[in-house]
């Protein structure tokens, strides 16, 4: 099937592109939550940022999952989100911000087109057939339409749009997001998931921890935020640029 020709101009709002400081508390904590992450990436492993922070490992873990054992939440507050920072040799309000120049996303990320490149047209498919379009490749599927991706990515990318708040303050109602099944889900990425004998599929930010694979949303507000993959769950790929059609 060949794309129908749609002129459209795509605006990155990529959170991390943006240095800000945050106005809502909800807001506050996604981003720290990120930058958390971040925070393990860079030193390698959560063991590692607890002993150069001089706190526990459990701890950690209490934090990155937003709640502790018996499911009451576990929030970074003040005094830890300053002792990551004096670890990290951060400098003060660090964790509270968005960065710039110094993402460590940048080596998962996949790069914007070089000049004469030409774009993939990905389908823009609905959340039932995300989960039918990359468990059957070869299905038929009837998108709305297709779009042309920003960045590089393999000829099996679809394109969504977001429902619902469960990916709020980053992620809102109606946003586009470029999906490539092609790329390896990494600890800290967005995915595209089905679980279980859903026929639908879900957006949640992946999450790996002591062998273990989880999926959580980034509103601390969602009920059930964080919840284990079960060896059902089918991965539809991973979130490559998000930007929206005006």
């Amino acid at each position: 099937m060949q794309p129908r020709a749609t002129e459209f101009a795509l605006i990155v709002v990529f959170a991390e592109e943006v240095p800000c400081m945050p106005t809502k508390n909800t807001e506050l904590h996604a981003i720290r939550l990120a930058n958390l992450e971040r925070l393990v990436r860079e030193v390698g492993t959560a063991a590692e940022l607890a002993r150069r922070c001089k706190t526990s490992s459990a701890y950690i873990s209490q934090l990155r999952r937003g709640e502790d054992a018996s499911g009451k939440q576990v929030p970074i507050g003040e005094r830890i989100a300053r002792k990551f920072e004096i670890g990290l040799n951060k400098p003060p309000g660090w964790l509270d911000s968005v960065h710039d120049g110094e993402d460590l996303a940048e080596s998962n990320r996949t790069p914007l087109l070089a000049e004469g490149v030409h774009a993939v047209h990905c389908p823009v498919v609905s959340w039932v057939q995300a989960g039918e379009f990359t468990r059957s490749p070869e299905s038929a599927v009837d998108p709305d339409s297709y779009l042309p991706c920003p960045r590089t990515c393999s000829d099996s990318t679809f394109a969504l749009r977001v429902r619902g708040a469960s990916m709020e303050p980053k992620f809102h109602e109606g946003d586009l997001i470029f999906v490539d099944p092609r790329v390896s889900p990494t600890s800290g990425r967005f995915v595209v998931v089905v679980l279980g004998s859903s026929e639908e599929a879900t957006f949640k930010q992946y999450v790996q921890e002591d062998g273990k694979a989880f999926l959580r949303a980034l509103n601390p507000a969602w009920p059930n935020r964080i919840i284990q993959l079960d060896e059902d769950a089918h991965i539809c790929g991973v979130v490559i640029f998000r930007g929206e059609e005006v």
